[in-house]
Order: C-alpha cells, then sequence, then structure tokens
C-alpha cells in the first residue's frame, strides 16, 4: 500500500496523538467540520485548502462520507446531509445532563417567554446542547450544536469561569479575539477581567457582543461536587429589556433553575 503524504498540520497530529492515533477518522471529522453556515457547499479544493489536507486525501474522505449517506454531491459541489445530524444525536442521548437540560428550558421558555439555551465548551467556543424558544424566532437563530465564541458570550464566561487562573492564562494566551459587533470586548485584559467577573459573581452579561440588538445572561451549572459540567442562559431581543432588567428579573428565575438541575446531577 503506497505510503500516504501528510500535510505539516496532519503530521503534527499524528505525533501527537501516538501509534493508536486513526488518521483516516481525524481527516473524516475534519472535513464534516470544514462546513458550516458560510460554507453549506464546498468544492474538493475549498474542503482541502480549509483543512490543509492533501487533495487525494480529502477526496477520498469526501467519496466515503457520499457512499455512508453523510455528504452528497453534484459532481462538483459537496454538503453534508441530514443524516450528520445522527453524530450530534448520539452525544445528545448519551449524556444524560442534555436530556435533563432540554425539558427544564422548556419549562423556563413557557414560564417568561423568552430563549433559554444550555451549552458546553469545546475548545474555544460554546456549542449549545439545548435550546427552548417561544414562538417568536430569533435572529441569532440559536439552536441545538450552534457554536459561539466563548470569550464574548455570557455563556462562555461563566464555563470559562470554572478555570484555575493558569488555565485561564494559557486559554487567553492562544487565543485571537475578533470583534463580531461594535460592542465585543477584544482586548485580552478586559475579558480577562469579564471573566474573573463571572467568577466572583457566579453570573455573566453579555451586551451586544455576539450579535447587535441582542442580550443574554448565563449562569454555571454544577454538579454536587461543584464541578461545572455547563452554562445556562437566557437571551433577548434588547428592546424587549435592559441589562438590569435580565438582573433583575431573569438572573432569580436562571439561579433558581440551577440550583434545582444541580439536585439530578451526580
Amino acid at each position: 500500500m503506497p505510503r500516504i503524504n501528510r500535510s505539516d498540520s496532519e503530521q503534527a497530529m499524528a505525533n501527537k496523538g501516538g501509534p493508536d492515533f486513526l488518521e483516516a477518522l481525524a481527516r473524516g471529522l475534519r472535513v464534516i467540520q470544514s462546513f458550516d453556515r458560510e460554507r453549506r457547499q464546498l468544492s474538493l479544493s475549498d474542503v482541502a485548502r480549509h483543512v490543509d489536507l492533501p487533495r487525494a486525501s480529502v477526496r477520498r474522505t469526501l467519496h466515503t462520507l457520499v457512499q455512508l449517506g453523510f455528504a452528497e454531491t453534484d459532481g462538483k459541489l459537496f454538503r453534508l446531509t441530514p443524516r450528520v445530524l445522527t453524530l450530534a444525536g448520539a452525544y445528545l442521548l448519551s449524556n444524560p445532563v442534555a436530556g435533563i437540560l432540554q425539558p427544564a428550558l422548556e419549562r423556563l421558555s413557557a414560564d417568561i417567554h423568552e430563549s433559554c439555551s444550555a451549552a458546553v465548551l469545546d475548545g474555544s467556543d460554546v456549542v449549545m446542547i439545548a435550546h427552548a424558544s417561544p414562538t417568536r424566532v430569533l435572529a441569532l437563530s440559536a439552536q441545538v450544536g450552534l457554536r459561539l465564541p466563548a470569550f464574548a458570550s455570557s455563556l462562555g464566561r461563566v464555563l470559562l469561569a470554572g478555570f484555575s487562573d493558569h488555565d485561564l492564562d494559557a486559554f487567553l494566551e492562544g487565543l485571537q479575539p475578533q470583534a463580531l459587533t461594535a460592542h465585543t470586548i477584544v482586548d485580552k485584559k478586559r475579558v480577562r477581567r469579564a471573566i474573573v467577573e463571572a467568577r466572583d459573581r457566579g453570573f455573566s452579561i453579555a451586551d451586544q457582543e455576539v450579535e447587535v440588538g441582542f442580550r443574554s445572561i448565563a449562569v454555571p451549572l454544577k454538579r454536587l461536587d461543584g464541578r461545572i459540567v455547563a452554562a445556562l442562559n437566557i437571551g433577548i431581543h434588547s428592546e424587549r429589556g435592559t441589562v438590569e432588567t435580565m438582573r433583575r428579573d431573569y438572573l432569580p428565575k436562571l439561579k433558581a433553575l440551577a440550583d434545582e438541575l444541580q439536585q439530578q446531577l451526580i
């Protein structure tokens, strides 16, 4: 069997992963992750450039994904199929936290008539694992699987607040914050201050930092041993409430829900 030429990124992953690292699986996952809201359809060259893999490797990976039903192609462009959701479904079904959160968020959303979400940390992003909303649709289109930069979101800041000072400094050292709106805090010292403030106060408010006209408040969800396992938040359009409204009206409800759910977590 001919030796596969590795890109620099592949070689780095192989060196880090050790002898049991399965490169073919890593390639497949990286190719799937190359598709997102802005890259819904990609050519072979687009994918190879984005994931920094050889075209031959990407071609075989895309062919395999098409044969397995996880992708489709018109001969030029590739796109993911709904079957990819079975991968997320496997996580949600196997994670007891996600199963507990969904009905709880639906109750809270029905009570306050606003959108509620739960997320976990994944690298430098937060990923929604549960979401509930009234019939009114938010421009943010929050949904399960949505990713947001942790440094700029209320969800991310309360999750990062669980880091030790050393780990937080290491996270910020590798961070390259980019402004999403004119309100996004990108200065690392200010970002750190916001995260430490979330740690001290037990909640975080992000005011139009992810999307103009949208603000949110979040609290950590902790197990009985004190470890943070997720974050809960309420998001509203800015015209529906001020920052003070969120602190006065929504923070007590979020904290009460976090306390209730903590009793169900092992």
